[in-house]
């Protein structure tokens, strides 16, 4: 930004008649520009997402990810009425009904969002939450024009920017401002220098001297060493590019900030970081989560989307269960309490209804009666939530040790760092083991280690040559085939499997059913994906389960049902996760990678969580902005 060489102190003016202010919406890569007064002058939307733009779209993955946006946008159809005054800060949507690909996701129900609540939003896999977002953040449906709207959808792109500049570059108001106040140095004139000053304050107001400090405490606390925060996002990988992306969405803090998984790609340090840093957010927050832990810790509010409808909830995730489930009981004794009034009706109708004149009469206002309950609207049964199954089948055992890891060294090149120096320890078939530690530690580096990705610099991994490893990390899914049905994916994958009838029993396991088989993968959501690539590694039968990540995309029914699947499990398992909860059910043991080692932690990762909160708070007291 130019030197300020107007001192001169004066009264604020009035801004000029028709002077535009650029509002930050981000939504696949909308924006709006309105006029002071809200009025709409432009409403567009740009060939990108999160910062990728046709230039930027240099390898297939990319591509790839702006033609499914495309795509989706283009089989989606939303109605719905705007139901309070253009100008108010909350939202509600009546009458609002939502279809993807020809199937009915929300039907005439509603939706409301008022300023200060922080939403979670849950439901089953497949069920709609992404896409909702999706038409809320495309403004396809109806909601006032002066409310800025960021929707994080994807990674930031692979450009040149460094990680703070891409970060700073998110706040278009201030880049415009910036930018314009360069053109004015230049010029000459009592108007330039009244129109600078103007811009002055203005970028007074928006805190602009401080924004290389907001953005630079936002990349830290998502894992960002100041190093990193200069490398360009063309070196991250796509985990990292989708931090940047989270932190130009915290940096803009917009009216409407919609978060699809914003925890995946996190580690624990970072998970706790995020959930201190929502709790404060005042304006509308709507996320999509799987993690319960993290849904209590930052939402006022839960909708839930059952039955093509938006249900209401005070209160974080556990107040909805317990409140959801007094709601159900009290519902299903209504329902029993009219279907035996009911039946007492009928029957009385039909034994007296030709009798005596008095029996007949009150027969007759017993009809009657039933006639009213029926217009009225009968109580609905309750019906349970469809159970998800995961199924890992029988490994067989085999004599331990499985793997011996020998005074093991590694590094990824002679001029970077030691990731681990000299480690010690076996794994066997009854190993549940959680690796936990700050980003960089070598997590995911150890579970390549193990199952041969990559070798030790120095020492020796030895294995038992019997041995099937799986590892599932968040890339297999994006190597699907989106072209081809799960069914065809599993036949192709699994030969000796003839009949298609047992293929689909077969995948059925991993709670795809029906059409969810056989339509392209491309229309399956991001959790449906991955439960085809946890059948498809499930049914190569392995000893020893690696698990990078194996939550992401997944709601908390399927969470639960891959929960119950480890413990039945009679092989061994590592496991990578920022999922407190599914940690908290399946590991026996806590290993902190840190310092180029792997030590026990003396506790629960409970008693680990509350450590990273105490350095978290510590650590935000000295560097907030």
């Amino acid at each position: 930004m130019p030197k300020r060489n107007v001192t001169q102190k004066r009264k604020r003016q009035p801004r000029a008649e028709g002077r535009k202010k650029v509002v930050k919406s981000e939504a696949n890569g909308d924006t709006a520009e309105v006029i002071e007064n809200g009025n709409i002058t432009q409403n567009t939307t740009e060939n990108g997402l999160n910062g990728i733009t046709d230039d930027d779209a240099e390898n297939e993955v990319v591509r790839r990810m702006m033609e499914d946006v495309r795509l989706n946008a283009a089989a989606r159809a939303c109605t719905g009425v705007l139901a309070v005054h253009p100008r108010a800060r909350d939202v509600k949507i009546d009458n609002l009904s939502i279809t993807f690909h020809g199937v009915e996701i929300l039907t005439d129900t509603k939706l409301e969002l008022n300023c200060g609540r922080r939403y979670g939003l849950i439901g089953l896999n497949g069920s709609g939450k992404s896409t909702l977002l999706s038409a809320l953040g495309r403004r396809e449906v109806p909601i006032q024009s002066q409310l800025d709207i960021y929707h994080l959808t994807r990674e930031m792109a692979p450009s040149n920017k460094t990680a703070l500049q891409a970060v700073l570059d998110v706040d278009q108001e201030r880049v415009r401002l910036e930018k314009l106040a360069e053109e004015l140095v230049q010029c000459d004139g009592e108007d330039a220098q009244e129109q600078l000053l103007d811009i002055y304050e203005r970028l007074d107001d928006i805190c602009a001297d401080k924004a290389e400090m907001k953005a630079s405490y936002i990349l830290h606390g998502l894992g960002f060493t100041q190093e990193m925060q200069e490398k360009q996002c063309k070196d991250f990988s796509g985990g990292w590019r989708m931090r940047i992306a989270l932190a130009r969405a915290l940096y803009v803090r917009p009216h409407i900030l919609l978060l699809d998984e914003p925890t995946n790609h996190l580690d624990l340090d970072a998970c706790v970081w995020l959930e201190e840093e929502l709790k404060t957010y005042k304006r509308i927050l709507v996320m999509v989560s799987h993690s319960q832990d993290f849904l209590n810790g930052v939402c006022t509010n839960i909708i839930h989307l059952d039955n093509q409808k938006l249900k209401y909830y005070g209160g974080n995730y556990d107040a909805f269960v317990k409140t959801r489930m007094e709601l159900l009981e009290n519902q299903m004794k209504r329902y029993n309490w009219e279907q035996s009034q009911i039946a007492s009706m009928k029957n009385y109708i039909a034994r007296f209804g030709h009798g005596s004149a008095k029996l007949a009469r009150q027969a007759q206002s017993k009809e009657k009666t039933l006639g009213k309950m029926v217009a009225a609207g009968l109580t609905e049964k309750v019906v349970g939530d469809k159970v998800v199954q995961f199924y890992f089948p029988s490994c067989g055992t085999i004599p331990p040790p499985v793997i011996m890891v020998q005074n093991v060294s590694f590094r990824y090149s002679d001029t970077v760092p030691w990731i681990y120096k000299d480690l010690e320890f076996g794994i066997d078939l009854d190993t549940r083991v959680a690796l936990v530690g700050p980003n960089g530690a070598g997590k995911s580096t150890l579970l390549k280690l193990l199952c041969g990705e990559i070798h030790p610099n120095d020492g020796l991994i030895r294995k038992h040559s019997h041995l099937k490893i799986a590892r599932y990390h968040q890339h297999l899914s994006e190597q699907l085939d989106l072209n081809i049905s799960a069914l065809e994916y599993m036949m192709q994958s699994f030969p000796d499997v003839k009949e298609k009838e047992e293929m689909r029993k077969i995948i059925g396991r991993y709670g795809l059913t029906g059409r969810q088989q056989i339509c392209p993968i491309r229309q399956l959501s991001d959790g449906q994906r991955c439960r085809v690539v946890f059948a498809w590694l499930a049914w190569q039968v392995p000893h020893l389960l690696l698990l990078d990540e194996p939550t992401n995309h997944l709601d908390m029914e399927t969470i639960d049902a891959l929960a119950e699947a480890i413990a039945d499990f009679d092989g061994g398992m590592v496991l990578v996760s920022h999922d407190f909860r599914l940690i908290s059910r399946v590991a026996e043991e806590i290993w902190v990678c840190e310092n180029q080692t792997v030590t026990k932690w003396k506790g629960t990762i409970q008693t680990y969580k509350e450590h990273l909160r105490k350095k978290v708070i510590a650590s935000n007291e000295k560097s907030r902005p």
